[in-house]
């Protein structure tokens, strides 16, 4: 103890009758017993860590009481699982029409190798997702899928999507289905990072395109121009625009994807870097149209996170929830009450990679059906040919609304 401090503190209470337990910040935390004169003195508040802060500040909840909270079980599917020379990846939303559940997902030619990008040609890919369509399956139960065939086939030569669409997500409006998916031109935008790796890098700069169709098996109708593209030189999102993912909310179509900046070391000839974006490797953004087809206006908030990766969103309540796996942020699950303003609800959780979630309702607004949340889906596993496995889940509103009222049961017990 400071020698000051102490003849205070015998000053004011008398013979070491107290002790000092602890300084948080500025204040001094004092307890004390009773004197060897009888006097009692009141004890000061007793300290609190900075683990019992955040966890008091940040309204924190233990797993068994987290609606956010769930363990993912992954299992192998059969009809889109591993198969030696064909790559498929990146799966859209899951949806159910009448008594089949489809999916659509990533699938380039079977036997065309990866080379990178200074090897690449027409018959040779420089990505994973190079020089691929959209193709799709259909399943009575989620675990037994049958490939159906192609859905979506790339543009004429000297267009947008000439070169490869991929990275699809779905959407029913209005009676319709819509394919929204990135959309590359020609290799000639293709970008290698920098590193020990040719396999690395990706197009820029691409877009996001969309087709559409009366029925699910097709026929789909290729839309002539891109429904969103990337911002300007000095925006967060001026290399691409990547992995749309959409939620109905307020009678519009919210199009979440991910992006990221141009960065040092990250350019194309020509390219400046931007300095207010540097240190934002990735991030997701949000676009807002009143119509599926668009216009699509890009949020003044964007990016709306950082990190994320692959952009896997969903519905739940009247907000949107987000499962991250990459960044500052990864392995958490955050939720969106206004689909803008994330914030980390649960942590370290092992999440599915680029996963397609079941989409319960086929994409009914929120507005008129709060949102159901997610009990399972499809997911990516990497390698030199990628394929497809099923995760399952409880983040269901029924058991999310358990385990709120057992939170708020506690909760209203402590104040009481």
């Amino acid at each position: 103890m400071h020698p000051t401090i102490g003849k205070m503190l015998a000053s004011e209470f008398g013979n070491g009758c107290c002790r000092i337990v602890g300084v948080l910040g500025k204040v001094l935390t004092v307890t004390c017993c009773l004197s060897m004169f009888g006097q009692t003195t009141v004890a000061a508040t007793p300290p609190v860590s900075a683990a019992v802060q955040r966890f008091r500040a940040q309204g924190e909840i233990f797993e068994d009481l987290n609606e956010f909270y769930s363990t993912f079980k992954f299992t192998p599917v059969e009809g889109i699982g591993f198969q030696e020379g064909v790559s498929r990846r990146d799966p859209t939303s899951v949806i159910k029409v009448g008594d089949l559940y489809y999916v659509w997902y990533t699938r380039p030619p079977e036997g065309l190798p990866v080379v990178g990008w200074e090897e690449a040609d027409d018959t040779h890919r420089a990505y994973h997702w190079d020089l691929a369509d959209i193709w799709y399956a259909t399943s009575p139960d989620g675990r037994h899928w049958t490939e159906k065939g192609l859905a979506v086939g790339r543009g004429p030569q000297g267009e947008f999507d000439a070169r490869s669409v991929f990275t699809p997500d779905v959407l029913v409006a209005d009676g319709r289905y819509y394919l929204f998916y990135q959309a590359a031109g020609s290799l000639a935008q293709g970008y290698r990072r920098p590193g020990p790796s040719k396999f690395g890098g990706d197009f820029r700069n691409n877009v996001i395109g969309m087709s559409w169709a009366d029925s699910p098996n097709g026929p789909w109708h290729r839309w002539s121009q891109p429904i969103l593209q990337v911002g300007g030189p000095g925006d967060w999102d001026a290399n691409v625009v990547h992995d749309p993912s959409l939620v109905v909310r307020e009678g519009k179509f919210w199009l979440y994807y991910k992006s990221s900046p141009r960065q040092p070391g990250l350019l194309l000839p020509g390219q400046e870097a931007s300095k207010q974006w540097a240190d934002l490797r990735i991030g997701w953004g949000v676009a807002i149209a009143d119509r599926p087809e668009g216009p699509y206006v890009k949020s003044l908030l964007n990016p709306v996170i950082c990190g994320g990766h692959e952009v896997i969103v969903w519905p739940y309540r009247k907000g949107v929830c987000a499962l991250l796996i990459q960044g500052p942020e990864k392995g958490s699950l955050q939720f969106a009450e206004d689909g803008l303003n994330f914030c980390p609800m649960a942590h370290g959780l092992d999440v599915p990679e680029a996963a397609g979630v079941f989409r319960e309702g086929n994409f009914t607004d929120t507005d008129i059906q709060p949102g159901q949340g997610i009990t399972w889906g499809l997911f990516h596993k990497l390698g030199p040919w990628n394929y497809l496995m099923r995760f399952d889940c409880d983040l269901s509103l029924p058991n999310g609304e358990k385990k709120r009222h057992e939170y708020e049961a506690l909760q209203k017990w402590r104040k009481e």
